[in-house]
């Protein structure tokens, strides 16, 4: 829903200019004064607002203030996005763009961030050495999650996210270097937060389930002023799955004040701390090469010590200032502090093990794994987006700059000494306890900062018919310090843009485009082990491109949204390198490539029935060049000719609703996820699996309403995230009952 509301030019408060100042000036960054000097521009653009003349009023300027309410409370579709830069309708960005709603989260109570990407089709993960997951997208890494953002600004890579104050995730898929910089080959993932709106509306909600779940959120929104609310989202969450215990506080308070006016201010804080213990890894058995998951997923094997502890928290400024009904100048700052400290125990079947010779009494070493890490990072990004006539034709323009810098330190072989607490497959969880010894870690040193510049122009031919361009700049550089040894790297790239969208009607839109991405080869916290120069890492950025025609379309009378594309993408001068430092382990296979099909379909068939469904087919992936030599037993990493680990050929999610009654809603679901090799061991093959959800929602009153999940229906044992030598297993079968309430 949108509202329309008219406002008069407003000269600010002394005391916000003072307030956005004083935030700049504590963080410690190098890009603090030139983000000090984008943000004074735009309070000084502010500042020379003309006085009102005695006796006369200023023009009137109408806003269409699109996030006053909730967009994606009530359905399972959104129609615009913010992943383009500003905000766009969903038909006019010329890629694949599927979008998890809040509705969609809450039916199916996708909690857990990694549990909403396994969600979304195309989506697959790599368990690393140390726990850290490796999401991939169209088989293409995310950079252990440094694709992934958060209202437009780059995530922190470190901490287990949640979802307690996400308004929609929305993943645009394929090369998008030109609006996001370096990465992004397969897509990005964008995490947009809950705003606050003009209303008063609350909301508790409290899940119980297996495992000793306890979930407890509460959103409140209050409107606080003729143009001012405040927003406060928390969560509590505690579980003790069969040992797998985890604790889960979370925070965001929001102020947002001249909401629909000229000049429109948001400050926010965000926490999340997460203790768990990790369900690091189990080994497998092969039958003629297929992986044989063996051990039950809700088993624990660790020890009671091993702990998973990651933070995230940090603070948001923003600014908007709307030049006229359609532009703007957004910038927006951030500073965040995340972290994680992981000490796991890696699970092996004892010497001489066989599928044939395993009972309860077979013997399980575990052996410790550990990683810490702390990241610093500083943002700042301004962004203008505007519509204009010029030379008889309409222009839509999107223009910013963008500068990120990351203060980072790692101990990835953070392990210690062995405990020699075994165990048996009989008995999980069995309470073995031991003091952390492993004293002070001895950190790699990372510093990393990115500057980036870009313009894109859509420019209307004719009613039906627009033109894309776009170019970005980025200039990175980075070092990176090991004991006694220093690596650095800077690098300076250009990434295009080009597309073309055919619109006969307001209910179809065709599309082809062409975008490029890079991966800098400091994008996992490391250089080149090999480099020949103490000083100077040689490795130069992987380069990759996407092309995309496709079609968006309104259906079922504009109730539901379907788009259908055709995709190529292929990364050259590729570089895979192994993020595990110990390992010291170069995997090149040079060249490669994905082609395929995605379908996204959301929003309403009849108005009780409601449908999401994204599926994306890749009958088509190759490695076509690669300096990796089969060895003699055929095993190890993926060669020429092989298809790219981590890439099934149809992945799929579908869910489902009928409103039965008034009071009665039904819903079901599945997640399909077809055959894949791990990264590292072409030998095995994981096999494909199928999942299934169910719900049943009920509406005691107005207000209150009760929801039954029941998720993996039928306990589906299967080999989730995949690593050479072992897997992560799915979640088992889950019961929860959810009661909510809004005042």
């Amino acid at each position: 829903m949108s509202n329309t509301s008219d406002f008069k030019k407003k000269s600010p408060h002394p005391s916000v200019g003072r307030s956005c100042f004083a935030t700049l000036s504590i963080a410690s960054s190098p890009l603090v004064p030139l983000g000090a000097m984008l943000l004074a521009g735009s309070m000084g653009a502010l500042a020379q607002t003309p006085a009102p003349i005695e006796g006369k009023t200023l023009q009137t300027v109408t806003v269409k203030e699109q996030a006053d309410v909730p967009q994606t409370k009530n359905s399972l579709r959104t129609t615009q996005s913010s992943i383009g830069k500003g905000t766009q309708a969903l038909r006019d960005i010329p890629q694949s763009v599927t979008v998890v709603t809040e509705r969609l989260m809450d039916d199916r109570n996708l909690d857990d961030f990694r549990e909403l990407l396994r969600t979304t089709a195309g989506v697959t993960f790599q368990a690393g050495e140390t726990g850290e997951e490796d999401v991939r997208l169209r088989g293409f890494s995310l950079g252990q999650a440094g694709d992934i953002y958060t209202d437009g600004l780059r995530d922190g890579t470190l901490y287990e996210r949640d979802t307690f104050n996400n308004d929609r995730v929305e993943v645009l898929k394929g090369s998008a270097s030109m609006l996001f910089g370096k990465g992004s080959t397969g897509g990005v993932v964008n995490q947009v937060s809950k705003q606050p709106f003009l209303m008063d509306q609350h909301e508790v909600t409290y899940t119980l389930g297996t495992g000793q779940e306890h979930h407890l959120t509460g959103d409140f929104n209050s409107h606080t002023g003729e143009d001012s609310a405040f927003r406060l989202n928390a969560m509590l969450h505690d579980a003790n799955n069969y040992g797998a215990t985890a604790r889960k506080t979370g925070v965001a308070p929001t102020f947002r004040w001249g909401i629909g006016t000229r000049d429109e201010f948001l400050v926010g804080l965000y926490y999340l701390d997460v203790k768990g213990r990790p369900l690091y890894n189990h080994p497998w058995f092969s039958d003629n090469g297929t992986i044989v998951p063996s051990l039950p997923a809700r088993n624990y094997y660790g020890l009671a010590s091993d702990h998973l502890e990651t933070q995230a928290a940090y603070a948001t400024a923003s600014h908007i200032r709307r030049l006229d009904v359609d532009s703007q100048i957004k910038t927006q700052f951030r500073h965040g502090r995340f972290k994680r400290d992981l000490w796991a125990s890696a699970i092996r079947f004892a010497t001489g093990t066989t599928r044939e010779n395993l009972t309860d009494a077979t013997v399980i070493n575990r052996t410790p794994k550990g990683r810490i890490g702390i990241s610093d990072v500083t943002q700042l990004q301004s962004d203008y987006t505007g519509k204009f006539n010029w030379g008889g034709k309409q222009h839509d323009l999107i223009a910013g700059v963008d500068l990120y810098h990351d203060d980072a330190k790692r101990a990835n072989s953070f392990a210690g000494a062995a405990s020699g607490l075994n165990t048996t497959v009989g008995t999980p969880n069995n309470g073995d306890w031991r003091a952390d010894t492993r004293g002070a870690p001895a950190f790699n040193t990372f510093q990393s900062t990115n500057v980036g510049l870009y313009v894109q122009d859509t420019l209307a031919l004719n009613s039906t018919v627009k033109l894309i361009g776009g170019l970005r700049y980025d200039r990175f550089k980075a070092t990176y310090t090991t004991t006694g040894t220093s690596h650095a790297r800077s690098d300076g790239l250009w990434s295009p843009r080009l597309g073309a969208l055919y619109q006969p009607n307001d209910s179809a839109s065709y599309y082809v485009s062409y975008g490029t991405s890079y991966n800098t080869s400091g994008d996992t916290y490391q250089f080149t082990p090999a480099a020949p120069s103490a000083k100077d890492a040689n490795t130069p950025a992987e380069k990759s491109r996407n092309f995309e025609i496709g079609g968006k379309f309104e259906l079922f009378d504009k109730r539901a949204s379907l788009g259908v594309a055709l995709f190529h993408s292929e990364k050259y001068n590729e570089r895979n390198t192994d993020p595990d430092t110990a390992a010291q382990q170069n995997l090149l296979s040079g060249k490669r490539h994905a082609t395929g099909m995605e379908f996204n379909l959301a929003g309403q068939i009849t108005p009780k029935w409601e449908i999401f469904y994204n599926h994306t087919w890749i009958p088509n992936a190759k490695i076509d060049a690669s300096n990796v030599a089969l060895n003699a037993a055929g095993t190890g990493a993926q060669v020429q000719g092989d298809r790219p680990a981590l890439t099934p050929r149809h992945s799929a999610s579908l869910w489902s609703t009928y409103r039965v009654t008034p009071k009665l809603r039904l819903g079901g679901g599945l997640n399909y996820r077809g055959a894949q090799n791990p990264e590292g061991a072409r030998h095995m093959l994981a096999p494909a699996f199928t999942t299934l959800d169910a719900m049943a929602e009920y509406n005691l009153t107005d207000t209150v309403t009760v929801k039954l999940n029941v998720t993996n229906l039928t306990d589906k044992l299967y080999a989730d995230s995949l690593y050479r030598g072992f897997y992560a297993p799915g979640a088992p079968r889950a019961v929860q009952l959810t009661l909510k309430t809004l005042f």
